[in-house]
C-alpha cells in the first residue's frame, strides 16, 4: 500500500465521521442559492455528470444539492430488461464484487471478507435463508444516478437499521479496512420475492447524509441504534421489478443477497463491471 493510501486509510480512522457528514449534510441541504448553484456547477464539471438524461438539467432548477444529487431521469432514459425470471440492476454503477456466500462470509477484496450475520444486523435467523446464496456488491460513483430500484418485484417483510461507522467506501478502503461493509451504518431490507427472500443492503459512507426510502422516507433515526421494523402487518408494501425503493443523499453501496440455489449472476458480470439500472444482471433457476 502506497503512503498516500495509508494516510487515507489513517484519516479515516481519526476524522469525526459522524460530525463531518452532518456539516456536509447540513451544506447538501442548503437552499441559498448563491451557495447551492456553484456547488452543484463545480460538481457536475468534476464528476463529467451526464444532465442530459436528467428532468431537470440546470443548477437553478435543483431545491438544493441533494435534490440534484437525487434527480431523477428523464422518461424511458432507462429499460428494465423483461422477463420474470429476469434479474435486474438495481441502480447505475459498477460491481464490486459478484459470487457465493460461503460458510457465511462475504468475499469484499483481495485478503478481505466479512460475516453476512453482522451485514444483516446480527440475528441468525434472519440470514439463514442466504447461507450457502449469491451476493453482489454494487457500487455508485458520484456521478451516478442515486436512486435504487426494485431488482424484481417483492413484498417488504422487514427493515433494520444498522448504526455503525461512516468509512468512505472505495476501492482502496475496501481492501484496506477489515469488515468495511458489516461495520458502515446500514439500512437492510428484506424482500420476499417469487425467487425466495431477497435481502438490499444500502450502505451508508463518509459524507453521505442519509438514506431515504419509498415508503418511510428518510430512515436515519434521532438515536443511532439498532431498529427492526416489521413490515408483514398491518399493510404490506409490494414494489414492482424496476420501481425505486430507495435513495442515497450522497453515495455509497448496494449489496443484494439470495437464497442458495436461487438464481444465476450472467457470464460477463465481474468486478468492475459497468452496470445500469434495469439492465438484467441475473436468471433465477
Amino acid at each position: 500500500m502506497s503512503f498516500k493510501d495509508q494516510a487515507f486509510i489513517g484519516a479515516q480512522y481519526l476524522l469525526p465521521q459522524h460530525l463531518l457528514s452532518r456539516a456536509v449534510g447540513w451544506l447538501a441541504s442548503c437552499e441559498t442559492s448563491w451557495i447551492k448553484n456553484p456547488l452543484i456547477r463545480a460538481f457536475i464539471d468534476q464528476y463529467d455528470v451526464n444532465m442530459n438524461e436528467a428532468q431537470r438539467k440546470t443548477a437553478e432548477e435543483f431545491r438544493c444539492f441533494n435534490d440534484f444529487f437525487t434527480r431523477e431521469l428523464e422518461d424511458g432514459a432507462r429499460t428494465i430488461a423483461s422477463g420474470d425470471d429476469v434479474i435486474v440492476s438495481p441502480a447505475d454503477g459498477a460491481v464490486s464484487q459478484l459470487g457465493p456466500i460461503e460458510n457465511g462470509r462475504i468475499f469484499q477484496a483481495k485478503g478481505q471478507d466479512y460475516s453476512l450475520i453482522e451485514l444483516l444486523g446480527g440475528d441468525t435467523q434472519r440470514a439463514e435463508p442466504f447461507m450457502g446464496g449469491e451476493f453482489a456488491t454494487i457500487y455508485l460513483s458520484p456521478k451516478d444516478y442515486h436512486r435504487v430500484h426494485m431488482p424484481v418485484t417483492g413484498t417488504l417483510r422487514e427493515v433494520v437499521y444498522v448504526p455503525g461507522d461512516l468509512f468512505s467506501v472505495n476501492k482502496t478502503t475496501a481492501e484496506n479496512v477489515p469488515r468495511l461493509f458489516a461495520r458502515n451504518e446500514r439500512l437492510v431490507a428484506i424482500f420476499d420475492t417469487e425467487h425466495g427472500p431477497m435481502a438490499m443492503v444500502l450502505v451508508g459512507a463518509m459524507i453521505v447524509a442519509a438514506i431515504e426510502t419509498v415508503w418511510a422516507g428518510l430512515i436515519t433515526p434521532p438515536k443511532r441504534q439498532l431498529k427492526v421494523t416489521d413490515f408483514t402487518n398491518p399493510q404490506p408494501v409490494t414494489l414492482q421489478k424496476g420501481e425505486e425503493m430507495g435513495r442515497f443523499l450522497l453515495g455509497s453501496t448496494v449489496v443484494l443477497c439470495f437464497g442458495k440455489d436461487k438464481i444465476d449472476w450472467l457470464d460477463q458480470l465481474k468486478a468492475d463491471s459497468p452496470l445500469r439500472m434495469g439492465e438484467a444482471i441475473a436468471k433465477a433457476d
